[in-house]
């Protein structure tokens, strides 16, 4: 299991997830018995159809500062009861979504949502999405927009088969898988405006089978191109599509998302016609801080941050995306940062949490927190936990961009 999904589950969802292997339900499509709340919902589209005469640069400026909204509709797991999308929805802990939870966001301060989807939950023959799943995210999807929120919407691990691009025998297969997704989420949402980001995968842009990454053997070369030829095929599916996807803004995975790999020059941007393409790296680092909760085998969890070496690290990285990307005119999202909350002295985590805000923000990067739920935002409640953590992460707004 990949070290950075781990922080991203609760301690008891993890457990769960271990036994079941994290291995998605391929469920026929069939109807969902909840749907009442979904149907009749898309007549009222949350956008007015206007693709504006804006870069790309210009709209992750505008993105400012954003959240995710984390284990929920990419939660997934052989336990949970397939028959209901609701059941996906709730199988991380989270509560059913509302409209009030998503304007919560909005009122909190945020412009943008991030919001993963896992869409082989519910998924028949021919890779076709159930349509009661995706009627649930177009639901969702609607609400961030209504509330004048950009939106963010990928693949997220999606139960792992990304790992099916690095074995030869099934690569084919992988993107006959990667079109068939693509080519039915553009065709549901090419009438959507520029407030609607499409980004072509999450953090599974990396196969250590091909070349491990910590110990430099095998072919980078290969590893790599898998990624960029992904990455391409991703441009070519959305720009072929019609509608409003011509001209869509498009989030382009970095290698694993680690800023370091990503800045390797084995990475490429795809050609895009219309140069309209943005770049998306994670970061969690040190990660015994911003993933660890407790010691394991390959570091010991820290409960502080903010040394001056911690500073200097921070500053390394975002300097390092910054001169490999965004001075040479390619826009940079942080699709995730953060840190948990449990064995952590909580000015530590003010301070990282608004430090990374505003090393991004200040270097013309939209930063996007990683948060599941009551993590930081409290769902039900539609407020944050720690008032005085967000009253930092809206101070970044007042400093200065470059």
């Amino acid at each position: 299991m990949n070290k950075r999904l781990i922080f991203k589950l609760s301690a008891a969802v993890l457990s769960l997830c271990m036994l079941a292997g994290c291995t998605a339900s391929s469920a026929e499509t069939g109807t969902d018995t909840e749907t009442e709340t979904t149907q009749g919902n898309n007549a009222a589209v949350a956008q007015n159809n206007e693709m504006r005469d804006m870069t790309t640069m210009e709209i992750v400026r505008e993105m400012e500062l954003g959240i995710n909204l984390g284990n929920t509709f990419e939660s997934c797991g052989s336990w949970i009861n397939n028959s209901s999308v609701k059941n996906y929805e709730t199988g991380w802990g989270s509560p059913v979504i509302t409209q009030e939870m998503i304007q919560g966001y909005k009122d909190c301060g945020f412009s943008s949502l991030r919001v993963p989807v896992a869409w082989s939950n519910m998924m028949g023959d021919n890779y076709t999405i159930n349509a009661d799943y995706l009627a649930r995210v177009k639901e969702v999807v609607e609400w961030a927009l209504d509330s004048d929120l950009y939106v963010i919407m990928n693949i997220h691990w999606d139960g792992g088969w990304f790992e099916d691009f690095g074995k030869d025998d099934k690569k084919d297969e992988a993107f006959v898988k990667y079109e068939r997704v693509w080519t039915q989420l553009t065709e549901a949402f090419k009438d959507y405006d520029d407030k609607l980001i499409f980004e072509s995968l999450n953090e599974e842009g990396v196969w250590d089978d091909v070349w491990n990454r910590y110990s430099n053997a095998g072919d980078k070369e290969k590893a790599y191109g898998l990624l960029n030829d992904i990455n391409q095929k991703f441009v070519d599916i959305v720009r072929g599509s019609g509608g409003n996807n011509e001209k869509r803004h498009l989030l382009i995975a970095g290698y694993n998302t680690d800023i370091a790999l990503t800045c390797d020059e084995a990475f490429k941007m795809p050609d895009d016609p219309q140069n309209r393409c943005a770049l998306s790296v994670h970061y969690y680092t040190p990660s015994t801080f911003a993933i660890l909760e407790k010691d394991e085998s390959w570091g010991k969890a820290r409960s502080e941050w903010g040394t001056e070496a911690d500073f200097a690290e921070l500053n390394k990285y975002m300097d390092m995306v910054k001169e490999r990307f965004v001075d040479k005119g390619v826009p940079v999202i942080i699709g995730e940062y953060g840190c948990p909350t449990k064995n952590k002295e909580p000015e530590s985590v003010r301070l990282f949490i608004s430090s990374v805000s505003e090393a991004a923000y200040a270097r013309g990067m939209c930063p996007m927190l990683w948060d599941i739920t009551n993590l930081h935002y409290n769902r039900r409640s539609a407020e944050f936990v720690d008032p005085q953590l967000l009253e930092d992460i809206m101070n970044v707004k007042n400093s200065e961009r470059e």
